[in-house]
């Protein structure tokens, strides 16, 4: 059996033996929604053959992380949504222990036996594969099709990564998803694309959408009220706003159908208007109504945890703790929801300066450096920020954190796929500047990151800007 991409079919089968051979394994992974959902699809595969493990979460899997790693005396390692990226390091411990890594960043330059990565067989880590679909490779080379059911988590791990767009996920992630629905625990739609459809009153779900912005709805909560209230429909029920889920066919069809033309009489581009409408991914074994239902409202409550240096909440979440788990992850949520709304609109009150190939902002201490990539995500495009640069955020990194007790500064790029397809490759950009000024950084072509000492943020710019000129011409 192949398992779900034939090209990574040699690789995982080589990391699936090795993981057989070893007496206990530490599995180490990322902490955002990626790496928890990376973590959990090869915890569960672990457990599920019988091999005894330990796991720890890093933020950031940097030489000391690695040391750290090395002094828990297992024999094997198995990184999941990094560590390809630090091979360079982790081969100066090959005395300590044997990495086997799945993984979908840039791979450094060097070499280790066991290392499950779409980039090594031509495949785009940024948008055909994640790392829990890397992970889940390995996992059906373990367990074979019963793990199958475990492709569900990897879904969620790649939307997590924004590699899904209007028309959903593609290349090797498309025979996950292939494989989660015949599994039984997926369903593939084509619904309203907007976040929210299974939680969020009507009203809320028209006024946050951000992807597409319709003039007099979007961000206008009066202006939402107003517009379903034109619609000759009963979108209430005991005096409170129905959800998107609440509706039947079609409700759904008339509400989508008035947006639509909405949102072409407010001379909204047609490519826009269309993307309205796009490819949705149900799990089909939650409850209806809830954050685990939808596989983008399922990232996002992940991503409140990990966020947040309760990864283990996001983890336990991940392998079906429904009580006290899911409570607590919930309580992280809104206050992540909070945080996020609170720094896109400092983002927006202050503007972002312009260069003449990227634009930026430096949040200091007031956006949390875990989520200020999040905000810049969601900045780029809204009132006051440009859609056609990339734009770069600076956040002061905690002195008790930083390697060393220097005080260091968190780097997030966000681009679109737009300029990704003229050229822009931000995870070059991230490691080259970062390392002009002293620092290191990676990611992929549309999101990246790196970390930097404080006080080089001016330099780092120019550096960054030199090379996204090169990279767009």
């Amino acid at each position: 059996m192949d398992g779900p991409v034939p090209e990574l079919a040699d690789r995982a089968a080589a990391c699936a033996d090795r993981l057989r051979a070893a007496d206990s394994v530490l599995l180490a992974s990322h902490i955002d929604a990626d790496g928890l959902t990376s973590a959990a699809v090869a915890a569960t595969a672990l457990e599920r053959a019988g091999i005894p493990f330990d796991t720890v979460f890093e933020k950031q899997l940097d030489e000391a992380a690695i040391r750290s790693i090395a002094a828990t005396e297992h024999g094997t390692v198995l990184f999941t949504d990094f560590g390809s990226g630090q091979l360079d390091v982790v081969v100066e411990y090959a005395d300590a222990f044997t990495p086997v890594v799945a993984d979908h960043h840039q791979p450094a330059d060097a070499d280790v036996e066991f290392h499950c990565n779409p980039l090594l067989e031509g495949l785009n880590g940024a948008s055909e594969l994640s790392g829990a679909g890397a992970a889940y490779c390995v996992a059906r080379a373990l367990g074979g099709e019963a793990n199958r059911d475990l492709a569900a988590l990897a879904v969620v791990g790649a939307v997590g990564d924004m590699q899904a767009g209007v028309d959903g996920l593609t290349g090797a992630n498309e025979a996950i998803v292939a494989e989660g629905v015949e599994a039984g625990v997926l369903r593939e739609g084509t619904d309203l694309s907007m976040y929210g459809r299974q939680t969020r009153p009507l009203p809320k779900l028209l006024e946050y959408a951000s992807d597409v912005r319709i003039p007099g709805i979007s961000g206008d909560e009066s202006g939402a009220v107003r517009f379903l209230a034109d619609l000759d429909l009963d979108l209430r029920a005991d005096g409170e706003w129905k959800r998107w889920v609440d509706l039947t066919d079609d409700e759904r069809r008339t509400v989508a159908s008035a947006l639509l033309k909405r949102a072409v009489a407010s001379g909204v581009p047609a490519d826009r208007v269309n993307d309205l409408i796009g490819t949705t991914y149900t799990l089909t074994a939650e409850a209806e109504g809830t954050e685990l239902r939808d596989v983008s409202e399922f990232s996002t409550l992940l991503n409140a945890t990990a966020r947040y240096e309760r990864a283990d909440v996001g983890l336990a979440v991940c392998l079906g703790d429904r009580g006290e788990a899911l409570d607590r992850a919930r309580t992280l949520l809104r206050n992540h929801r909070k945080n996020l709304s609170e720094g896109l609109e400092l983002v927006k009150s202050e503007g972002v300066t312009v260069e003449d190939h990227v634009q930026w902002f430096d949040a200091g201490t007031r956006i949390r450096e875990t989520i200020v990539g999040i905000v810049a995500g969601m900045a780029l495009g809204a009132d006051g920020v440009r859609r056609d640069r990339p734009i770069v955020a600076f956040a002061s990194v905690d002195a008790g954190e930083s390697d060393g007790g220097d005080d260091e500064v968190k780097v997030s790029a966000r681009g679109s796929h737009t300029l990704v397809r003229q050229g822009l490759d931000l995870s070059t950009v991230m490691r080259e500047a970062a390392r002009s000024v002293g620092g290191d950084g990676g990611g992929h072509d549309v999101a990246a990151g790196a970390t930097i000492p404080a006080g080089t943020q001016a330099a780092f710019v120019a550096a960054a800007d030199d090379l996204i000129a090169d990279q767009l011409g």
